[in-house]
């Protein structure tokens, strides 16, 4: 249940978590606000309650496609980036008729990974490249991995949990040397780093609007003009016949003021959540001895610090700074924990992966949350790392 005031509860808390979730920037409710009173109307219907919806859907798509450097008509909207990923993946498997070969990476979101293995046990082969120590696609593995019957190579733009940019237009150059179909999930890169679609090749990619300070439910799905694709779900010719369903009107309006204000603040607020990131890491390097990086020290997301506790676990470093709201990566499943899977694909012993906590920073966040955050991290790891006297006792119980 939650607490009778929960907004001033919250406010006490440091929130360096945006790579899971961001609140919605003042422009984007303003966006929004008209489509629940006066704007309700159906985006099919002939009247003018119609007309009206209409044109914020197409304001809204022109603004996506101005983000990504695209035509208008090459955005379809979707509910989220799940669906815009699986739109993408199993809507070219289908649109080719037979199974056939895809390369993926072995650091993929769930949201990609899961629709390979559908196709997978309805006999596509798919190949999953692995990363190097930054968590950087293996380019080599995938052009040896290459042949003619390769229909889709699908690649995150930017890791969700290490901030690792991919090296997407290598990938996309191979693909199309190969005539295979090149894919991109961009749910953590679109609104943090430019992404132009033209200049990645890509013929496919998907934006999460939850992650770029836009309503959760709504997302959009890049489609090259001339690219096949089948539709997953059947019904009307919503976008294009591709996405039945009547639109999200107010979430679309939301995701366009999103990307409208993305465009107009990318590149300082990436000089900012550089500098913030890397205050960050200084802090904590200085007083946690063995501390480690996880991921590329350059080519990552401005706002993603992905770090190594020595000697401790994530989550029991994250338990000791109630005042912190962040994330380990990894999973805990019937009372244990296991490492971040992405973290021990870049060759990390389990031991040490396992000390790993996500900061991951947004619009709000100020020096002086940085500095704060750091103390209360510093703090818990060394309460973590200094056992009272209660469980002393219970150590040396256990060890005899």
């Amino acid at each position: 249940m939650l607490p009778a005031d929960p907004g001033r509860m919250l406010a006490d808390i440091l929130y360096f978590d945006h790579n899971a979730t961001t609140p919605l920037l003042p422009e984007v409710v303003d966006a929004m606000l008209p489509c629940l009173s006066v704007d309700f109307g159906n985006p099919s219907s002939g009247h003018a309650f119609g007309a009206r919806a209409r044109e914020v859907v197409a304001r809204a798509r022109g603004q996506v496609a101005g983000l990504l450097g695209c035509d208008d008509d090459e955005v379809l909207f979707t509910s989220g980036g799940t669906e815009a990923n699986n739109l993408a993946i199993r809507g070219v498997a289908e649109a080719n008729g037979r199974p056939g070969h895809i390369i993926t990476t072995v650091v993929e979101h769930p949201a990609c990974e899961q629709p390979c293995v559908w196709l997978e046990r309805r006999g596509w082969r798919v190949t999953r490249v692995g990363v190097d120590a930054a968590g950087r696609a293996r380019v080599d593995e995938a052009r040896a991995a290459i042949g003619e019957d390769t229909v889709l190579v699908s690649v995150m733009h930017a890791n969700n949990e290490t901030g690792a940019l991919q090296p997407v237009a290598e990938l996309a150059a191979l693909a199309r040397a190969a005539g295979a179909v090149i894919h991109s999930d961009a749910a953590q890169s679109v609104g943090k780093v430019p992404v132009r679609v033209r200049e990645l090749g890509v013929d496919l990619l998907a934006v999460a609007g939850h992650k770029l300070y836009a309503p959760k439910g709504v997302g959009a799905l890049y489609l090259r003009r001339g690219t096949l694709l089948a539709p997953l779900l059947l019904g009307a010719g919503h976008e294009r016949g591709l996405r039945p369903g009547t639109e999200n009107v107010a979430g679309i309006a939301g995701l366009g003021a999103a990307c409208a204000a993305a465009g107009r603040e990318l590149e300082g607020e990436m000089a900012r959540m550089c500098a913030l990131r890397d205050a960050l890491w200084r802090r904590l390097a200085d007083a946690v001895p063995g501390l480690e990086l996880n991921g590329h020290p350059a080519l990552r997301l401005p706002n993603t610090l992905n770090v190594r506790f020595p000697g401790a676990t994530g989550s029991a470093v994250l338990a000791a700074a109630p005042g912190l709201a962040a994330s380990t990566g990894s999973a805990c499943h019937a009372g244990h924990e296991q490492a971040s899977a992405v973290i021990l694909a870049m060759g990390v012993p389990a031991d040490r992966a396992i000390g790993s906590v996500r900061l991951s920073l947004g619009r709000g966040t100020s020096e002086a949350d940085v500095a704060r955050a750091a103390e209360l991290l510093i703090a818990a790891w060394r309460r973590v790392m200094t056992p009272t006297p209660a469980s002393r006792r219970g150590s040396e119980g256990l060890r005899s």
